[in-house]
């Protein structure tokens, strides 16, 4: 039996310019899933559609702002013309104002709010008529560990990490009846261009790997089955949930000063 096979299946993966959405996007084409990408400029993708292409896989790239309902709509429907369905969505658009909440303006709120809630929630509504027509659908929303902790200087992200990870849980009992499972994959802390130049203070890494059960930072290859799953087969029987992959950061550890007692 061949496990998280995708061979066949249409997977649309939002914000697939650069950062975790090309790993997400390649690690399902690895699979088998012909890929579905987007960009707020589409020309971007060329040359991460001719990787993918390179796969054996058959892509296509969409203009997309997931502020926009009516760019959401139109995306949408031009890769439903283009590949014939989508059978995956993986609503990984997302952007962030990294301040005191003290210094968060109204324009940040809504950009933040906007892209990584709004989008997400406009983005499922627009793919799921489809999938509920085939009584078939696999929703992977991407959250982060600020599903679950807060952190000093992200009120906007967190509170929008938090929205989807309470919109995956109701999405998934609107459309669990159609056969279509909604999950959400919240990696922990991961070096991306969003956040790179936190990496820049060693200070700051060690502390944080002290934090870490598993003591190291998440690498973009950690994400790669956990996304296979959640988009396969073999997560028939997963909706609602939250995966955290964060090396174990949301159990609360703290760094250590004394060394731990023996058992």
């Amino acid at each position: 039996m061949a496990f998280f096979d995708l061979t066949g299946k249409v997977a649309f993966i939002t914000g697939t310019s650069r950062g975790l959405g090309q790993y997400f996007a390649r690690a399902l084409a690895q699979a088998g899933a012909d890929i579905a990408m987007s960009s707020r400029d589409a020309s971007k993708l060329a040359p991460f559609r001719k990787e993918i292409e390179a796969l054996g896989r058959r892509t296509c790239g969409v203009d997309l702002d997931v502020r926009d309902h009516a760019s959401i709509q139109a995306a949408v429907a031009s890769v439903e013309k283009q590949m014939g369905r989508i059978d995956i969505l993986v609503n990984n658009a997302g952007c962030n104002a990294r301040k005191p909440a003290l210094e968060v303006t109204w324009e940040d709120w809504n950009m933040v709010l906007d892209t990584n809630l709004r989008g997400t929630f406009f983005t499922s509504q627009a793919v799921a008529p489809g999938m509920i027509a085939r009584g078939y659908g696999r929703i992977v929303n991407i959250g982060s560990v600020t599903c679950v902790a807060g952190y000093a200087g992200l009120a906007p992200y967190g509170a929008s990490r938090g929205g989807v990870k309470q919109l995956t849980m109701s999405l998934a009992d609107d459309w669990g009846r159609h056969g279509v499972t909604v999950n959400c994959l919240a990696p922990g802390w991961f070096k991306t261009a969003q956040n790179a130049v936190l990496y820049e203070n060693r200070e700051w890494v060690e502390y944080l790997c002290d934090r870490i059960p598993l003591k190291r930072p998440g690498a973009p290859d950690d994400l790669a089955g956990p996304v296979v799953f959640l988009a396969s087969e073999e997560s028939r029987y997963v909706t609602g949930q939250t995966l955290l992959v964060d090396g174990g950061i949301s159990t609360g550890a703290t760094r250590a000063t004394v060394a731990p007692p023996k058992p």
